[in-house]
């Protein structure tokens, strides 16, 4: 694992990480589902992107198990229950969204609050692992 860790940039980005977080629970509290689906991904993103940059890497792209790839590529140990929880999340990228991603219908129609709660408590995992690891190596 390199020595080099920009604080400051971690900082930017995973604040940005806790007010999408934030803003996901007040969508799924007033039922826009989809949405909050979405953001529970965008949390999880800039958390894990918060950890890559404060290393200096690029951390492109927005898939979380490609994030999570590029985490392990440091040496950081990375469960497969927060590889599963990137895959479901991953989904939510583009079908909360996109009219086009379904057959028939509108994003809105294929989420409810099930759907929500599971991205939540993925996205919360996400998390916690990026603070979880920052916290052990100040």
């Amino acid at each position: 694992m390199e020595n080099y860790f920009d604080i400051e940039e971690f900082e930017r980005w995973f604040k940005e990480s806790i007010y999408t977080f934030e803003s996901a629970k007040h969508d799924k509290d007033h039922k826009f589902y989809n949405w909050a689906c979405f953001k529970f991904q965008q949390a999880g993103e800039y958390a894990l992107k918060a950890l890559l940059k404060a290393f200096g890497k690029n951390a492109l792209g927005h898939s979380l198990l490609k994030l999570l790839e590029d985490i392990e590529n440091l040496g950081i140990f990375v469960s497969e229950d927060l590889k599963s929880s990137a895959r479901m999340l991953d989904m939510n990228y583009i079908a909360t969204r996109y009219p086009d991603a379904y057959p028939e219908g509108s994003p809105h129609e294929f989420f409810d609050e099930n759907s929500a709660l599971v991205s939540e408590n993925a996205s919360r995992k996400i998390i916690e692992f990026v603070q979880n690891f920052k916290n052990k190596n100040e």
